[in-house]
């Protein structure tokens, strides 16, 4: 109701401007907090949190009641009043939750549901109503429905809704950390922060990760280590590595080296590890007499302990990218990566400037190269030239033309131009016929 007309029922009432965005920060929080429980645990806005408890109960001694038991109690100590329901599926656990919270055992969704009112299904507002004219109040009435006549009527969500909530089809949730299905994880009776645990705990997390690549001839390239502290919080670090890898006492050490920025307060009760990132690796035959590495592996390790100290946004190296635009053509990619395709075109200048620079040039006619122009103060007469290259702005890439621009300042006239001391460059001419400025020169490369 209008905030005027609450208050003059009640004059003492307190209110809170509503901040919609800071309601959705702290429920994300809080479903981060909740991964002390389950690695899958997401928000469900406004109110809700979902979580997968499948293989997790059986490490509370007491099961699922344990586990819900300590869940409530962390909350309730931290001020959160919170309604919990376990059930088969995400969307009888939801129903639950809102109307009779328990522990539901496997098998008996249908008969808990049953007699929950419609509105629990989660369905929009006008089939609920267009049911209800129809008689249909609760759960168990829907479910008697025939099927096709149900579709015929209101669409498939109705029983799309039903199946969900009885476990007979898969409800998509967005987990902000999907199960990676590189994991290997580690609970611990009792916890631990000193740096020699922490460290033997990653070498047997390496070591079983490394035993499952090989077995599938795979390597990783980016692996994650994760340590839940007992006050709820997480710490993490991240390895990067130039190819495939999949040897233990390798990986091991590259996580080791970084474990100095680990903060475990308290202690850390869970640990795992992911290969976010992973590659074929084919297992390499080392010829007779020669059991050294490759030099690819040895330079691999080397640009490994580089980026260790540098960080891996150093470690790059410049590629082509698919763009006829000078400034967009050159990206970067990681030390090691397969080359691309360089595209053939015209030739470039060896030296291309950052920003082309502006200078003053004479020419004839406006299509003409230009007789001699003048850059950083030094004048050079033109003795041979070729174009021009006609190189317009991307226009699928950036609609429409940007504010303060002239259509014309999009295009660009290139000539390769030679002066009379021998030195090679590359100008290109823009803003023909744009208005009063007329048409201005820059020099955007040299060539060697």
């Amino acid at each position: 109701m209008p905030l005027a007309q609450a208050r003059a029922i009640c004059p003492t009432l307190d209110t809170r401007p509503e901040d919609p965005d800071g309601d959705r920060a702290a429920l994300a929080r809080l479903a981060l907090w909740c991964e002390r429980y389950t690695p899958l645990a997401a928000a469900d806005p406004p109110d809700g949190i979902v979580l997968d408890l499948t293989g997790c109960a059986h490490l509370w001694q007491g099961g699922e009641a344990a586990l819900v038991a300590d869940l409530a109690a962390r909350l309730e100590g931290a001020g959160i009043a919170a309604r919990i329901a376990v059930a088969g599926s995400a969307a009888a656990a939801w129903a639950l939750a809102r109307a009779a919270p328990q522990i539901l055992p496997p098998g008996t969704e249908a008969a808990a549901l049953a007699p929950l009112p419609l509105g629990l299904l989660r369905l929009d507002a006008r089939s609920v109503a267009g049911l209800r004219r129809l008689g249909v109040r609760r759960i168990a009435d829907l479910a008697r429905l025939p099927r096709a006549d149900l579709a015929a009527r209101f669409g498939a969500a109705p029983r799309a809704r039903l199946d969900q909530a009885l476990g007979r089809a898969a409800e998509p949730i967005p987990w902000p950390h999907p199960e990676a299905p590189w994991r290997e994880e580690r609970r611990f009776a009792e916890p631990i922060g000193t740096p020699d645990p922490l460290a033997a705990a990653l070498g047997l997390l390496a070591g079983r990760l490394c035993a499952r690549l090989a077995a599938a001839r795979l390597g990783g390239q980016r692996f994650v280590a994760r340590f839940a502290r007992v006050d709820g919080t997480a710490q993490a670090l991240a390895v990067a590595t130039a190819l495939p890898v999949r040897e233990a006492p390798y990986l091991a050490r590259l996580l080791t080296a970084q474990l100095e920025t680990v903060d475990p307060g308290f202690g850390v009760e869970a640990m795992s590890l992911d290969a976010v990132t992973t590659a074929p690796r084919d297992p390499a035959q080392a010829r007779l007499g020669d059991l050294a590495e490759s030099p690819a592996e040895t330079l691999a390790r080397t640009l490994d302990t580089l980026a260790l100290r540098l960080g891996t946004e150093a470690m790059w190296r410049p590629v082509p990218v698919a763009s006829h635009v000078p400034e967009h053509s050159l990206g970067r990619a990681a030390p090691l990566a397969p080359p691309p395709r360089w595209m053939q075109g015209p030739p470039r200048p060896v030296r291309l400037l950052r920003r082309p620079e502006p200078v003053t040039a004479v020419a004839p006619v406006p299509d003409d190269p230009p007789l001699v122009f003048r850059w950083r103060g030094a004048l050079h007469r033109v003795r041979a030239a070729s174009g021009p290259e006609r190189i317009a702005a991307e226009w699928w890439r950036h609609a429409g033309v940007p504010e303060g621009r002239e259509e014309a300042d999009l295009v660009r006239d290139y000539y390769r131009v030679e002066d009379s001391a021998g030195g090679r460059f590359w100008l290109f001419r823009t803003g023909r016929n744009a208005g009063a400025a007329g048409a201005r020169w820059f020099l955007h490369g040299v060539f060697g």
